[in-house]
């Protein structure tokens, strides 16, 4: 009878709502409506159960296949620069920090000479300047000592200032072997100081200023690039020494590049102090006599072509006609 007792409220809600309000209220009522469904979660809730995935069952989400991992980085590897050539020193007039003394290599039957004037202070009176000309003017002989930096290495006999020379580009870094870096003699009444790099006066440097502003960058990164790869090739009880090395290096070069006349105008000095550093790391690294994976020569400006006009046939030449 209760079927009966429900017709009255089924015929007020066909009335009001209409025949398909009507039929999902039955539905509702006797659970087989939506009431009787669990609902399904949409595919992005996490957790949840999306629409059937190929060969899996109604509702399920197969697992993503594994990705395979990144390779790892390759290690970084250490950077050569062009070694400097001897010949293009030979013959050359240098100064100490490019304005006082004077030092002339030169290759006599196979074996470097040098002419050099040590400029200095007087012992007597040390704000008055002098000059000795070692072996009384005479060259002198030089010891070649092979390549341990990445650089021709030669050194003098004189046994009043024996002397350490490097050969860098278009400079010479000299460096006393006695102790202090000063050199005393006393018949000359002179004291000098040899210890600094040896290259062309500021006049020479200054129009390549920006040439070597551009090849400064490329040797200052090749010595970074040589400083990380050391350290990261060396035991964990040679790091320390090595960044200790480092430092000094900076410290030594802005020591000696401040005395360089005009450095802050062309950075000369930099630029070769770096370059050396670059190829003695390199060396270390067993990259001695290898091929140069970088160069410290400013790139050439590409030229743009001229702009095309209509109507005009332009020669090989600027400014040639075209034909009649």
């Amino acid at each position: 009878m209760q079927p009966f007792r429900l017709l009255p409220l089924l015929a007020v809600l066909t009335a009001v709502s209409g025949p398909a309000s009507a039929q999902s209220f039955l539905e509702e009522l006797f659970g087989i409506g939506r009431a009787a469904r669990p609902p399904v979660p949409p595919a992005t809730v996490p957790g949840g159960r999306g629409p059937a995935a190929p060969g899996g069952l109604p509702g399920e989400v197969l697992p993503e296949s594994p990705r395979p991992a990144p390779a790892p980085p390759a290690p970084p590897k250490p950077v050569v620069l062009r070694t400097p050539s001897d010949e293009a020193v030979l013959g050359q007039d240098l100064q100490q920090n490019g304005n006082a003394g004077s030092l002339r290599l030169e290759r006599a039957g196979g074996a470097f000479t040098a002419r050099i004037t040590l400029p200095g202070t007087r012992i007597s009176q040390p704000t008055e300047s002098c000059k000795v000309p070692l072996a009384e003017g005479n060259p002198v002989a030089l010891a070649e000592q092979g390549r341990p930096n990445g650089v021709t290495r030669l050194a003098s006999s004189d046994a009043a200032c024996p002397l350490r020379m490097e050969i860098l580009e278009g400079s010479v870094m000299v460096t006393p072997l006695s102790e202090p870096d000063s050199c005393l003699f006393q018949a000359a009444d002179c004291a000098t100081t040899p210890k600094g790099l040896w290259g062309p006066g500021a006049s020479l440097l200054l129009p390549r200023a920006q040439e070597f502003d551009g090849a400064r960058g490329v040797a200052d990164k090749a010595v970074r690039e040589n400083y990380k790869v050391m350290t990261q090739r060396a035991r964990r009880e040679d790091v320390r020494p090595i960044v200790t090395e480092q430092a000094a290096f900076s410290s030594e070069r802005e020591q000696i590049c401040r005395a360089y006349v005009r450095e802050g105008s062309h950075g000369f000095c930099h630029l070769r102090f770096s370059e050396a550093r670059a190829l003695s790391l390199a060396t270390r690294l067993g990259m001695a006599g290898a091929a140069p994976t970088a160069s410290a020569a400013p790139r050439t400006p590409r030229r743009r072509p001229a702009p095309s006009v209509d109507g005009m046939n332009p020669g090989p030449f600027e400014g040639a006609a075209g034909p009649d």
